[in-house]
């Protein structure tokens, strides 16, 4: 199958925002009603190395984590129907932005700072980008982020929504945006 000629139906679905907005449960949702399969690339990359994000940040390092991470992405987001979270950081990566961007569907699942800080306290333990950082700079890093999520394909706000009434809206979406382009 020529990967350049997906019809937009077989294209893959990326989501894409920062941590904590709810990319994996919304993608695993979307994934289960559209039939396709899901891929959590931080999981991919946890099973790999054998351990959560947390000790691959501490006893292997960042860089290498962002290495296997565009491996992963560039591999998936060409390959057809599949739905897949990548982590809030791995869009900041040129090269995986613009594999994305030619060969998926990308969709940024937008948050304000007022929604997400709520929800700090139930992430700042496994995610390595949060550990040491004062709220100031977690606020400076959020905001740093929002210019680079704004290269997509689609984007929803999702602070008066919960994950069930963001995939029913994606997928109603990209339904509707099938048949346009049919």
């Amino acid at each position: 199958m020529n990967i350049e000629n997906l019809s937009m139906r077989e294209k893959s679905l990326v989501f894409i925002g920062f941590m904590g907005v709810g990319k994996t449960t919304v993608a695993q949702l979307v994934a289960k009603k559209l039939y396709r399969d899901f891929v959590d690339i931080d999981l991919e990359i946890e099973r790999e190395f054998g351990m959560p994000t947390t000790d691959i940040f501490k006893k292997i390092g960042e860089r290498k984590f962002r290495e296997k991470e565009k491996e992963y992405v560039l591999r998936y987001c060409k390959q057809p129907l599949k739905v897949i979270s990548l982590g809030g950081g791995a869009f900041m990566q040129e090269d995986i932005r613009n594999a994305c961007l030619k060969h998926s569907i990308v969709f940024y699942l937008d948050i304000s700072w007022d929604s997400w800080k709520e929800r700090l306290h139930m992430l700042v333990d496994s995610r390595p980008v949060l550990q040491d950082r004062s709220l100031e700079d977690i606020e400076e890093l959020f905001n740093a982020r929002k210019s680079t999520y704004e290269e997509h394909n689609s984007k929803l706000m999702t602070d008066h929504f919960n994950e069930e009434e963001v995939a029913n809206y994606i997928i109603d979406s990209v339904k509707l945006a099938w048949d346009l382009h049919e």
